[in-house]
C-alpha cells in the first residue's frame, strides 16, 4: 500500500473485544459511582431549585459515557463519529446554578475513566472529589455575607427614621443593608425595610422592642431570611 493510499484509507483499528462480564461490571461500577455523585449533589445542594430530574441525568450521563468510551476503544474513526453525533445535542434546560456544571463534568469524567478501564482512577476520583464537595458545603467556604432577618418598620412621616433607627441598628445588628423605603397608608406613613444580621446575644424580641420604642409603637415585623447582604 502506497503512502497516498494510507493517507486516504480510514483507520482499521477497532475496539478490543470485551467479555460480557467485563462490560456488565464496568457499567455497574459507573452506575454505582454516579449514584454516589448524585447523593453528594443532593446533600450539598443549597439553592432553591433542586431537581430530581437533574440528578437522574447525572447518573445516566456518567453511565452512558462509560458505554460510549468502551465502544470507541482505539478506533479513531469511531471517535470522530461520536464527537460529531454529540455536537448536534443541545441542552434543553438551563442549569440553575454554576456548580451544576461541575457535577456534570464530574459524572462524565468518572464515566470516561471507567469506560477506559481505569477503575482505580474512577473510584479514587469519585471519593476524593465527593469529599471536597462535602467539605465545601459543610464549612460554607467562600460564602457571601448573609442577612439573618428582614426588618420592616413603619413610622409616621414626622419621624426621621434615619436618626431614630441609627442607634438600635448600630447596637443590635452586626451588619445592615437598606432594602427599600415605601410610602404606605395613602402616604400617611413610611415603611422601611432592612436586611440585617443580628449581633451575638441579640434576640428577635430585643429588636422588636427597641424599634417600637422609636417608631411610636407602630408596626415592626422581623422575619427570618437567607438574603445576601449588600453592605457597600
Amino acid at each position: 500500500m502506497t503512502e497516498l493510499e494510507q493517507l486516504f484509507m480510514p483507520p482499521t483499528t477497532t475496539a478490543p473485544t470485551a467479555s460480557p462480564l467485563t462490560v456488565t461490571l464496568a457499567i455497574l461500577l459507573a452506575f454505582v459511582l454516579t449514584l454516589l455523585i448524585g447523593a453528594v449533589y443532593q446533600r450539598t445542594h443549597r439553592g432553591t431549585r433542586y431537581s430530581q430530574d437533574f440528578v437522574h441525568a447525572l447518573v445516566l450521563l456518567g453511565t452512558l459515557v462509560t458505554v460510549v468510551i468502551m465502544g470507541i476503544g482505539q478506533n479513531i474513526a469511531a471517535a470522530f463519529g461520536i464527537f460529531a453525533a454529540f455536537s448536534i445535542i443541545r441542552f434543553r434546560r438551563s442549569l440553575p446554578e454554576a456548580r451544576d456544571i461541575g457535577f456534570v463534568f464530574f459524572a462524565m469524567s468518572v464515566g470516561l475513566a471507567v469506560g477506559s478501564g481505569a477503575f482505580v482512577l474512577a473510584i479514587v476520583t469519585t471519593l476524593l472529589v465527593s469529599l471536597f464537595a462535602v467539605l465545601l458545603a459543610r464549612f460554607d467556604l467562600f460564602a457571601p455575607e448573609r442577612a439573618s432577618h428582614i426588618l420592616r418598620v413603619r413610622v409616621t412621616n414626622d419621624i426621621d427614621f434615619e436618626d431614630a433607627f441609627e442607634e438600635p441598628l448600630r447596637t443590635l445588628a452586626a451588619a445592615v443593608s437598606l432594602i427599600s423605603v415605601e410610602s404606605v397608608q395613602a402616604g400617611m406613613m413610611t415603611e422601611v425595610r432592612y436586611a440585617i444580621r443580628l449581633a451575638d446575644g441579640v434576640s428577635p424580641r430585643d429588636v422588636v422592642t427597641a424599634f417600637q420604642e422609636r417608631n411610636g409603637n407602630n408596626r415592626v415585623i422581623l422575619a427570618a431570611t437567607d438574603l445576601e447582604l449588600d453592605t457597600d
